[in-house]
């Protein structure tokens, strides 16, 4: 009876695993989606990376990452669907930022332990975090509204949930002016590490207060309102969403890793300023989950988790994500600094006040949605001329 009861378990254990097997060859096939076709990047960067030629080794990992950004998304949207609107914005904000994560804290790490490249990996890394910034309020909520409009006349949402997060990007905002306007004034560059830490620490605190009335004290607020949107069923079984989710990371920080290592060669080799590629070229293939993700759900009317995942990575960048980097950095010895650059710094605050004015009412159209692309245009254009 006990061998029979161990078989019994053994075989489930097994079918288990082959349905897990599965499901992840189905996640990561070209036939099932088209992105998936990029996979082949995959091995070509790391071929690219032990045959030492790094140009493009760097090449073949950024675009790996895009589609595994993607899956990653797959995953947390999979998640997402068994809870509300507000905490699966947050899961797909938190889990799509999480690529962005890996390669600015890899960058870091890099620069801690090679004195060579601290410029340079301080300069991306700074970049890198302006511009997930401005690519998801620009252009990720850009192309949602664009989608969204043609496909609905006009869209409507929680207007109060998105007053809250406009304002904490403001408060962010000041965090980033004020380390610059310290060194303007007559500041060192010590005065200007210090102020950055302790306005680090600012942020993170009033991004967990801010978690906390998200989610806990005023979850009111952000619920979706009835008839928003139509109700999905989920097409995995939550543990296949995390095993997706876990192994799509992992292959994420690999390519991150090469990504970084890679770095400063193509920027030798390509001449391209520092800050385009920082800016641009890695938000862009990095946030690929929101991208997807978040313009998908628009054309399916489902506003509030668009622009949820849109704005609240913009909040969960600038108010965690930038900070937690300055500790990080700070803990191992890299003289990183909320002093972003007066273009960054000026992008960033002119992005804000153009969102919080076109959402303010609470209703979107794709010809704001193509307002938004134009800024990011013009903005693309300027750093590509530094």
């Amino acid at each position: 009876m006990a061998e029979a009861g161990l078989e019994a378990v053994a075989e489930e254990i097994v079918d288990e695993v082959e349905h897990a097997m599965d499901t992840l060859l189905d996640a990561f096939s070209p036939f099932k989606n088209k992105l998936n076709w990029l996979l082949i990047a995959l091995p070509l960067a790391i071929y690219f990376n032990y045959d030492h030629n790094l140009t493009m080794a760097f090449l073949f990992s950024m675009i790996a990452i895009m589609p595994l950004a993607f899956l990653m998304g797959k995953g947390t949207e999979e998640i997402a669907l068994r809870t509300g609107e507000a905490i699966g914005g947050f899961l797909n904000a938190t889990f799509g930022n999480a690529a962005e994560l890996i390669i600015v804290g890899l960058a870091i790490y890099a620069a801690s332990k090679d004195p060579d490249i601290v410029d340079t990996m301080v300069t991306v890394t700074q970049a890198s975090l302006i511009g997930s910034i401005l690519g998801n309020m620009l252009l990720v909520l850009g192309l949602a509204l664009v989608w969204g409009g043609l496909k609905h006349k006009e869209q409507t949402f929680n207007s109060d949930a998105i007053q809250m997060n406009g304002t904490l990007l403001l408060l962010a905002i000041v965090a980033f002016i004020i380390p610059s306007a310290l060194h303007h004034s007559g500041g060192t560059s010590t005065d200007v590490e210090i102020i950055s830490r302790y306005a680090a620490i600012v942020l993170l605190v009033i991004y967990g207060l801010a978690l906390l009335f998200q989610l806990k004290t005023h979850a009111h607020v952000f619920a979706t309102e009835p008839g928003h949107g139509h109700h999905e069923d989920p097409t995995m079984t939550n543990k296949d969403a995390w095993t997706l989710l876990i192994a799509a990371t992992v292959l994420v920080a690999w390519m991150a890793h090469i990504l970084v290592h890679s770095l400063e060669a193509a920027v030798d080799e390509w001449g391209l300023p520092e800050l385009f590629i920082g800016v641009i070229l890695l938000p862009f293939f990095g946030n690929a989950a929101e991208h997807f993700t978040a313009v998908i759900v628009a054309g399916k009317d489902k506003m509030d988790l668009s622009i949820a995942i849109a704005i609240g990575s913009s909040v969960q960048i600038a108010l965690f994500a930038a900070p937690a980097m300055i500790l990080f950095a700070w803990a191992v010895g890299v003289p990183l600094t909320l002093e972003f650059g007066m273009l960054e710094t000026a992008a960033t605050f002119v992005a804000v006040l153009v969102v919080n004015s076109i959402l303010a009412d609470g209703k979107s159209n794709w010809l704001e949605g193509a307002m938004l692309l134009g800024s990011y245009v013009i903005l693309a254009l300027a750093f590509l001329q530094l």
